[in-house]
């Protein structure tokens, strides 16, 4: 059967898979954090991209299909706004109000003095507008490996911005009805991807403070590598929607486009040969179960990703930093859980909900994919 036979909109494992990514972007997180390293080089490119590359990929293959299905600006840019800035919004007055001085009395210093600040402000309004221009509250966070820097998850977010405004421009150009738009802007993406330097993405593993202080040359290099690296993830789901109706979807694929991702991560960028095996392998199978216990009604992974990097620097200012990684990623993810259902329940949910509101006034078809927040992020 193909892709778009045994693909279901309100049945599948999407939610699982990007809950699955969020947790181990926690994984990978956990290692610069705590002042580790990982030797061994395809490891650590596959740990430290591929779960953000596949967010951009399920992004990718859904934001398309959201066009399709309700080619309207205003109805698409709103259900785009909805699911990505309430949850921000929430989590950066949290991290500057809660998390910051938290962390600062953790350490003995004085948190009311940081709370009667204008530095928990600054950092709410600086950052709401998707941009991180501000990643420290004050000076804080301080002693840590990772200092000067609260949520080291959220640069991703404006990204993906860009990439559901590339969508609407293309379709907006009557571009995206076009079979050859889509492969070409693939070809461009991971020809510019395979020319950016290695290097590139090693310094986004640097503190944010470090990233603003490199020369404009530098800089350019770095945001043409990153913008290279999501645009050729995000167009890889886009191409998988676009062959819906052509690519097999198959168990022995799946398999094969894993074992292709693996191989890859030999190479110093993965991506010019497992961009695409690694959106098959996400979406197909994603497809393919229909398990009932991965059938996720609640959508926790954009929770769990915004809200993951700041307690993990809490886990951190809290002396356990020396933990086996894994055992620190698991407190971590389970510290993390109830913030980001509160989150879904109190923030996100509700958001969506004000979607109806712009569906009435359009005379499109209703958009039934719910749109992918993060970045993923």
């Amino acid at each position: 059967m193909k892709l778009g036979q045994v693909f279901d909109p309100r049945n599948n494992a999407l939610n699982a898979w990007r809950l699955t990514l969020a947790l181990g972007v926690i994984l990978w997180h956990t290692y610069p954090l705590t002042g580790r390293t990982i030797s061994y080089e395809p490891l650590h490119q596959l740990l430290r991209d591929a779960w953000v590359d596949g967010f951009f990929a399920i992004s990718g293959f859904l934001i398309t299909s959201s066009w399709f299905n309700n080619p309207r600006l205003r109805s698409y840019f709103a259900a785009r706004s909805l699911r990505l800035l309430p949850g921000l919004w929430v989590c950066l007055v949290f991290t500057a109000f809660i998390v910051a001085p938290i962390g600062v009395a953790m350490q003995g210093g004085a948190s009311l003095r940081l709370l009667v600040s204008s530095a928990p402000f600054e950092f709410v309004l600086k950052n709401s507008a998707v941009a991180i221009l501000q990643p420290k509250v004050g000076a804080t966070p301080s002693g840590v490996p990772w200092p000067n820097g609260w949520n080291g998850s959220l640069w991703t977010l404006q990204w993906e911005l860009f990439c559901y405004i590339g969508i609407a421009a293309l379709g907006v150009l009557g571009l995206l009805t076009r079979r050859w738009v889509i492969p070409a802007a693939m070809a461009v993406a991971l020809l510019a991807s395979a020319l950016a330097p290695a290097w590139a993405m090693s310094l986004l593993e640097e503190p944010q403070d470090s990233q603003q202080q490199i020369d404009p040359k530098t800089a350019m290099l770095v945001v043409g590598a990153i913008a290279a690296r999501f645009a050729a993830m995000f167009l890889a789901g886009a191409l998988l929607y676009q062959l819906r109706d052509v690519i097999p979807a198959r168990w022995s694929l799946v398999a094969l486009c894993a074992a292709l991702v693996l191989a890859a991560s030999l190479m110093p960028n993965y991506r010019v040969i497992g961009a695409i095996p690694l959106a098959y392998a996400i979406i197909v199978s994603g497809a393919l179960l229909h398990n009932k216990r991965l059938r996720l009604r609640t959508d926790l992974s954009y929770g769990v990703y915004i809200y993951a990097f700041p307690v993990q620097q809490l886990l951190v200012i809290g002396g356990l930093a020396s933990l086996n990684p894994f055992v620190f990623a698991i407190i971590a993810a389970i510290a993390t859980l109830p913030l980001a259902v509160l989150s879904w329940f109190l923030v996100e949910k509700p958001a969506l909900s004000l979607k109806s509101r712009f569906k009435r006034t359009s005379a499109a078809p209703a958009d039934t994919h719910q749109p992918v927040g993060e970045g993923s992020k």
